[in-house]
């Protein structure tokens, strides 16, 4: 009897938690057994491995009854990254390898029938659950240290061995190990019994992290016409990471200043870079093309709420978490389900969504600045200066309606976009670039982050106080707009927010009565008829 251990991970949300790939040969009628909650693509691997390894001219122990744990046996496991894990514990339990040279290794790769090495899902998330001491992913953001990641990882933490196309994407993580694989044998070549050096061969090499030098591009909001208070809306929302609602008539260019918004926001930290890698590569959209590129996420509005907050069996990640540390633009807002749109609320005051089934729990990031656009009416002209609205009251009110108090109440910025006439459009100039309003931007933030450590979005409960620090008019002129449009306690705490924005954009210590009387302007009520 032989038994070899092969060590991987499991994927649980963005949490890479080790697995144990246990391999019993044993006398007895031929078989093949695989337990461990695993499900049917990991149940699949049997046939995998074997012509994987025949395939590869290795011998399969195919009259021996063969059993495969994957430990934890309460730990839910999918895909086909234990293909080679389980490959090669088989081929040690046999004797083909020298199983004390697997220690200090971790595997994960989808095999071939004829033995190449597929790329998996999530390896840059395994990458960091091994940097940061092998415990995987704790709270609604990526633990990756002070902006260097694992770069101070002790160098007893294991290597990681991985596919040609997941190894790149997992060396990002600074100081990880990573070892690329192109085939079954350039891996079994490394751990052949014997006391020699193993010989380097092509398919076999530690890839060192390589992220694209050339810096992110984004489209430049110069490209937009006009719309002089739908840009200064965009600016306060990027130097604060507020949340905006523009409100406008068909084609006044609403869809075009949300897709140039990222372009205004500050350059994405290390650690900001890698949790939104990670979680891209969990959802399987992740190219180096795109590291460091704030992600602008713009999912139709027929999609349902698993589809935005995430879901399914295994849990995967949503729309929401796909934005992170980007854009989530939802473009004909009141059209959306509004089961779809109520999920949103959590998110957008936590950070993070928490997806609970029978059976497991996963967390998943969704720190994202929210971009929505609606037209006010069903068709779309109420209150346009080009055409007239063919909407009576109750049509707008029902339309609105769809849109729910507490949802408009999360939302800092309410800009109204006016369509422009066919002369105006002609003959307006181009409009200031987008690099000169990030200048402004990451100037803004930087004073927020020194003061108090965090964007303005950020500020909760006391900090709002202590941070804006009303005169008595700017307090009694506040107090006034709350009542005179009564608005909830977070509306107010909203407005607050938005005027320290604006304020740290003037350049200015104090919120003044200037800054409020600019916020109150951006909590607008919808029109509720001609």
């Amino acid at each position: 009897m032989s038994l070899s251990l092969v060590h991987s991970r499991a994927l649980l949300g963005l949490e890479a938690r080790p697995v144990c790939v246990e391999v019993h040969l044993a006398n007895g009628l031929p078989g093949f057994t695989l337990v461990g909650l695993a499900d049917t693509e990991v149940k699949e691997a049997r046939e995998r491995v074997r012509s994987a390894i025949q395939n590869s001219g290795l011998q399969f122990p195919g009259n021996k009854r063969i059993t495969v744990n994957l430990a934890p046996a309460d730990l839910p496991k999918d895909s086909g990254r234990f293909d080679l894990p389980i490959a090669l514990g088989i081929l040690a339990a046999s004797g083909q390898l020298d199983a004390a040279k697997l220690a200090g290794f971790e595997f994960a790769g989808e095999l071939s029938l004829g033995g190449e090495l597929r790329p998996v899902r999530g390896a840059l998330a395994m990458s960091l659950a091994i940097g940061n001491g092998g415990g995987g992913r704790r709270g609604s953001g990526l633990n990756t240290g002070n902006g260097q990641g694992s770069a101070n990882a002790p160098q007893g933490l294991p290597r990681l061995v991985l596919p040609e196309g997941s190894a790149q994407e997992a060396a990002l993580v600074p100081g990880a190990r990573i070892y690329r694989a192109r085939h079954l044998l350039d891996v079994v070549q490394q751990f052949l019994p014997g006391d020699e050096a193993p010989g380097m061969i092509d398919g076999w090499t530690q890839i060192q992290p390589a992220p694209c030098s050339a810096p992110p591009t984004y489209p430049d909001l110069a490209d937009v016409k006009g719309q002089a208070a739908a840009r200064r809306a965009l600016e306060i929302a990027a130097a604060g990471g507020h949340s905006i609602l523009m409100v406008g008539a068909p084609g006044s260019g609403k869809s075009m200043l949300a897709q140039r918004f990222a372009g205004l926001l500050p350059a994405m930290t290390t650690d900001e870079a890698l949790e939104s890698a990670a979680v891209a590569s969990l959802g399987g959209r992740f190219s180096l093309e795109r590291w460091a590129v704030r992600p602008t996420c713009a999912p139709h509005h027929t999609a349902s709420a698993i589809a935005l907050v995430g879901g399914g069996s295994p849990p995967r990640p949503g729309e929401i978490s796909l934005a992170h540390r980007g854009v989530l633009f939802l473009d004909e807002l009141p059209e959306f389900p509004r089961a779809a749109l109520e999920a949103l609320r959590e998110p957008l005051e936590s950070g993070h969504i928490t997806i609970s089934r029978a059976a497991l729990r996963a967390e998943f990031p969704a720190r994202f600045q929210l971009v929505a656009a609606m037209n006010p009416c069903p068709c779309g002209y109420l209150g346009s200066s080009l055409r007239s609205c063919r909407c009576s009251p109750e049509q707008v009110a029902r339309y609105q309606g769809k849109l729910s108090g507490p949802l408009l109440d999360r939302i800092d910025l309410h800009v109204e976009v006016g369509a422009l006439a066919a002369d105006e459009l002609i003959n307006t100039p181009p409009g200031e670039a987008s690099a000169a309003i990030r200048q402004r931007v990451v100037l803004a933030r930087e004073r927020a982050v020194r003061r108090q450590g965090s964007a303005n979005q950020a500020l909760e409960g006391q900090a709002i106080d202590a941070q804006c620090q009303l005169d008595a008019a700017t307090a009694k002129f506040l107090n006034l707009a709350a009542t005179r449009l009564g608005w909830s306690g977070r509306g107010i705490h909203r407005c607050l927010k938005v005027a320290r924005t604006i304020a740290d954009l003037a350049g200015a210590q104090a919120v003044q009565l200037t800054h409020v009387a600019e916020a109150v302007q951006y909590r607008r009520a919808l029109r509720a008829g001609h």
